[in-house]
């Protein structure tokens, strides 16, 4: 039996760029970049983040414009209130928004990651710029970090450290008030620390959590725990619009000397594609790598070489890996129109839930163990509970009648009249009365509406229990 003896080749990466042969983590110092890519992207993440902050603060129709409250099981999207009961509007949404992003990376690759991601816009944008203000590039960085524990270290390090958990507990409290409300944040700060000792530990938590992720673990993010950057392999394919090495053009890699003719490719092996990336990844080993989130840090590093050595730029761009092997242009591909319609159809029908919701939503049942009861005036009677949710701002008078059959009375149980409170809910117990001319079956159904200042707000049906006909 033969055996085929493979000789190893220092070119081929089988393990991941932040860890060394001894599965040691390789800490990665990032050159600051710079090009136009780079400025576009620290504008966009600039106004995200001044979004992001802001968010909790902005109101729409008295409403904030975005609270998650899980606890409550209360969502507020653009000023519209949901609750449990619309969870398959939710639902339909997440799956909506959950085909976009397949269908986004499909397209476009990982541009999300690199453009979009909170946790890239946190790290390069915020974390990272305050480090280059206070240490440096990337070999001051290494200096230091190698230098002993002098004063100048001491000093930097310490206000490095100090800002980062500043900023995190900034983050951890926006993102609080995302959960809870801003008007509740408020009122957590304000109070006594022993008014809200759960409140308090759990910010110190994820205070800690932010900071561990920014000033430790990091890239980490990306490569180990995010599984959008796992799900990249089953996503991409050879026309997905990715961050691309032109090996045609590039190859074979050779350095610039001085007053030689060149022969080799366009590459010239400087490494600074390699040096500003912030996954550590060398982005000639292939355009899907796992680390690599399309930042397109590599990209300007390029064109700046490319400009001073007066070759064309886009040595390194955008493109899908058949633009590269066959130099054919960018194409939308069958599977791509596909889910483009799945998605339009989604999203159609996201919008017509949306519009066709109701504000105020009603809830009618039977009392259990009850049966209906002859009234002295010939009538047939079935007692019933209400539960009627507001989802508004605003408070409403409610009354209740028998929209069908009729000649249907309601007379409440304790009660002269409900109201119904703001982001709320009321909760009632009434008769309903029928006239025997009325009843057709033992158990047919009736149609009740809500109504405030005469006009019907909603409406629900529900059985009715009669004699034997």
């Amino acid at each position: 039996m033969s055996v085929t003896t493979f000789q190893p080749n220092d070119d081929f990466r089988d393990t991941i760029s932040t860890v060394d042969a001894e599965g040691k983590r390789v800490w990665l110092y990032p050159k600051k970049p710079s090009g136009p890519l780079y400025r576009a992207r620290k504008w966009i993440s600039y106004g995200l983040l001044a979004l992001l902050f802001v968010g909790p603060w902005l109101r729409f129709r008295e409403l904030p414009l975005l609270m998650l409250n899980l606890p409550e099981r209360k969502f507020i999207i653009f000023g519209q209130i949901f609750w449990p009961q619309d969870f398959f509007i939710l639902l339909v949404g997440a799956l909506a928004f959950l085909l976009f992003i397949i269908l986004f990376t499909i397209v476009y690759g990982r541009i999300f990651c690199g453009w979009v991601c909170p946790q890239t816009i946190f790290l390069e944008f915020v974390f990272r710029r305050i480090e280059y203000w206070l240490e440096g590039d990337s070999p001051q960085q290494k200096a230091l970090d190698r230098a002993d524990w002098t004063w100048n270290k001491i000093w930097r390090k310490t206000t490095k450290h100090a800002l980062f958990l500043l900023i995190s507990f900034l983050i951890a409290n926006t993102f609080l008030a995302y959960i809870i409300g801003s008007d509740a944040l408020v009122k957590i700060i304000t109070d006594p620390l022993t008014a809200h000792l759960g409140g308090l530990t759990s910010m110190v938590v994820f205070t800690g959590v932010f900071y561990s992720v920014f000033a430790r673990f990091r890239e980490q993010v990306c490569t180990i725990a995010c599984p959008y950057g796992r799900l990249q392999g089953v996503l991409l394919d050879k026309d997905s619009l990715v961050v691309a090495y032109d090996y045609k053009r590039g190859e074979p890699r050779e350095k610039l000397r001085k007053n030689q003719e060149r022969t080799a490719g366009d590459c010239i092996d400087c490494y600074q594609c390699v040096q500003v990336c912030p996954t550590g990844i060398d982005i000639r080993n292939g355009a899907q790598q796992l680390e690599c989130t399309n930042c397109t840090a590599c990209i300007d590093a390029c064109n700046n070489i490319m400009a001073m050595v007066d070759l064309p730029k886009g040595l390194i761009r955008h493109a899908s890996e058949n633009d590269i092997a066959n130099g054919t242009k960018f194409r939308l591909t069958g599977r791509m129109k596909a889910l483009s319609g799945v998605l339009v159809l989604l999203l159609a029908g996201l919008t017509f839930l949306l519009v066709s919701r109701s504000n105020v939503e009603a809830t009618v049942l039977r009392t259990p163990g009850q049966l209906f009861q002859k009234t002295e005036r010939g009538t047939i009677s079935n007692l019933y509970n209400i539960s009627v949710i507001n989802k508004t701002n605003h408070p409403y008078p409610i009354t209740l009648k028998v929209l069908e059959p009729a000649g249907g009375t309601i007379a409440l149980v304790g009660k002269d009249g409900l109201t119904l409170p703001a982001q709320g809910l009321t909760e009632g117990v009434f008769f309903a009365e029928l006239p025997k001319s009325a009843l057709h079956a033992t158990n047919q159904k009736i149609r009740i509406g809500v109504f405030s200042g005469g006009q019907l707000i909603t409406e629900t049906n529900t059985k009715f229990l009669g004699p034997p006909q």
